[in-house]
């Protein structure tokens, strides 16, 4: 291709970086979706924005304070009949100047119940006229409280929307752990994608190579009178195939790289072409069944807000309950009354303290007849938590069958990684001696033509297939839920101080604002190299005459002593695959799960 990236200077990058970039940059939590990162839906604030409804229900047990103050004049005209002249009238009113003062002070308890406290004072003057009191004050002051017995009665009743507002704070953080426990997961695959697209552009290229060397020399025998003009063309078609091929990966390595970018928040375009160096995993692992059935259960956020869930529809279904209850209230008041004020002589004169005195008690009750929109609702909320109870059954249910699909897809890829190494060898070793017998005029094109198409997409599929085992834990670990813990990812709160609930001249509180992701991820090894480097790539032909033991390094190291497909003719055939199964012996043990969990917690 002619994408000037590839011939940009290469930036190493491992795939700690690649997870601590993410993490940062985590403001929106962005996923995988193919071969780009789309928005999850979920950002650092969310959890700190629900949070905020936790206080607006507390607040309805806040003191409530009222303090009304009121001048006012009221002065109408009226018309009345002139004494003197009794055929005549004339026109004349009263003022009357007054003030009102109305405090009050009133709380709801946990309980339902509402006590106040108030003071009313009003001062009145009327002029003109002889009144026992002008000006007059009247004061009282009352001491009043109000206990529902059934509707809205009740401890618990009165806390179910504060524990509901708590229950939503949990959920949205669990969901917003879910979207950041896919995007560690995004990241791991991108990587490792990225990875194969390179393994196979260098395959891809090397297949260019060996077809430009075959072309070149059939070339060279059509002049020479060894070949013809069909076997040139032939040739020629195999190379201009060769080069599509190629273009197809160098555009397959180039959207993988954009989507590990756009997964790190960064943009499309970068001075330095992005180069992995982590070498992936060679280990099989295996896995305790029922071990990693009680982790997923417990780790897993989506199972947790499951029964989260039904936790909020058991304290919506209390609420239901008190809701289908009659309204049976209990009241009570006592207040004190006095009266001041100037007498015509001019003395003030004032009300005993305590000689006047109200009170009262009474029982207010008031019911829908048949309660019939209350029992809807109780009924709703009962068919409600059958409802999501059924919803975390399927949800454990299909966990189960997430986590058994993950452990067929490690064992498969692992598996298949291991054939893909006998099948690059043989391929490998068929290559050279199909391409030897060609030079030497024994066989056609169309059998080298095959061998190379073959030996390249051996070394496609065995990177594939490891890319896809790697890929695979990081989900494995993914589906337990565990996936933050094992690459050492917490949360921890933005604190910011804001105004608290005694205002400005009050002290502030500290609120979470935000619950961005640490970014200390240091898992997996670093690397001096480029990952596809870890395959042992190396041109499967050599050009020049090599002695026996030279073509002996020419092998790929594999990790692994098996011998595959013997074709030389002194050998004796090609080996059964049950005699290939045994050669394939893995050379370290396997490790378990949860031992390769806890080593990575551990670091």
């Amino acid at each position: 291709m002619t994408d000037p990236q590839f011939d940009f200077p290469e930036n190493y990058l491992t795939l700690n970086d690649a997870i601590n970039i993410t993490l940062a940059n985590s403001e929106v939590v962005r996923v995988l979706g193919g071969v780009t990162a789309t928005t999850s839906g979920r950002t650092i604030y969310d959890a700190s924005i629900i949070n905020t409804t936790i206080d607006q229900q507390r607040a309805t047990f806040d003191p409530n304070l009222r303090l009304n103050n009121v001048w006012n004049q009221n002065e109408t005209p009226a018309a009345v009949f002139d004494p003197f002249t009794p055929s005549n009238a004339i026109i004349g009113g009263v003022q009357n100047e007054g003030y009102g003062l109305d405090f009050g002070l009133s709380k709801r308890n946990l309980l339902g119940g509402t006590t106040n406290l108030g003071v009313n004072s009003n001062t009145n003057r009327i002029t003109p006229g002889i009144f026992p009191l002008d000006p007059a004050d009247r004061t009282a002051t009352e001491l009043s409280y109000s206990q529902p017995l059934l509707q809205g009665a009740g401890r618990v009743a009165n806390q179910a929307p504060i524990v509901l507002a708590r229950i939503e704070t949990e959920r949205s953080y669990f969901q917003y752990k879910s979207a950041v426990q896919q995007s560690v997961q995004g990241v791991v695959a991108a990587y490792w994608s990225l990875v194969f697209a390179k393994t196979d552009l260098w395959a891809r290229r090397q297949q260019v190579e060996q077809a430009e060397f075959a072309n070149d020399r059939t070339i060279a025998r059509v002049r020479t009178g060894d070949a013809n003009a069909g076997d040139q063309a032939q040739t020629q078609t195999a190379l201009e195939n060769f080069r599509a091929n190629l273009l197809a990966s160098e555009a397959n390595v180039l959207q993988r790289q954009a989507a590990l970018l756009n997964m790190m928040g960064l943009p499309p375009y970068q001075p330095q072409r992005t180069t992995p160096v982590t070498p992936m995993l060679e280990e099989l692992i295996e896995v305790d069944w029922t071990a990693i059935n009680e982790l997923a259960q417990r780790e897993r956020p989506d199972i947790i807000e499951l029964k989260l869930i039904l936790e909020a529809d058991q304290q919506r279904l209390l609420l239901a309950d008190n809701q289908a209850r009659p309204q049976l209230n209990g009241v009570a008041l006592y207040r004190w009354n006095g009266l001041e004020g100037i007498s015509p002589a001019g003395n003030r004169i004032r009300s005993p303290s305590g000689d006047f005195e109200d009170w009262s008690l009474g029982v207010n009750f008031s019911v829908p007849l048949g309660l019939r929109a209350e029992r809807a609702g109780l009924r709703q909320r009962q068919l409600l938590i059958t409802r999501d109870r059924a919803n975390l059954d399927q949800g454990l249910h299909q966990m189960q069958h997430l986590l058994a699909l993950s452990l067929r897809n490690i064992e498969q890829f692992y598996a298949q990684y291991e054939r893909f190494q006998a099948v690059r060898k043989a391929a490998r070793t068929n290559l050279e001696q199909q391409l030897a017998q060609y030079n030497e005029g024994i066989v056609q094109f169309i059998i080298v033509l095959q061998a190379i198409v073959d030996w390249g997409n051996s070394v496609s599929a065995e990177a594939q297939a490891l890319s896809q085992y790697n890929t695979e834990i990081a989900n494995l670990e993914l589906q337990t839920g565990t996936i933050l813990q094992s690459h050492n990812v917490v949360f921890f709160e933005e604190r910011f101080r804001s105004i608290g609930p005694l205002g400005r001249l009050g002290e502030e509180k500290c609120y979470p604002r935000a619950q961005p992701p640490s970014a200390s991820v240091t898992r997996y090894d670093g690397g001096e190299q480029p990952s596809e480097e870890y395959f042992n790539l190396e041109d499967p032909v050599s050009r020049k005459q090599v002695s026996g033991s030279d073509a002996d390094d020419l092998d790929v190291d594999m990790d692994t002593d098996a011998e595959f497909q013997k074709l030389e003719q002194n050998q004796d055939g090609p080996r059964s695959d049950a005699e290939i199964d045994e050669l394939l012996e893995r050379k370290s043990a396997l490790r378990t799960f949860s031992d390769f969990l806890k080593a990575k917690l551990r670091r």
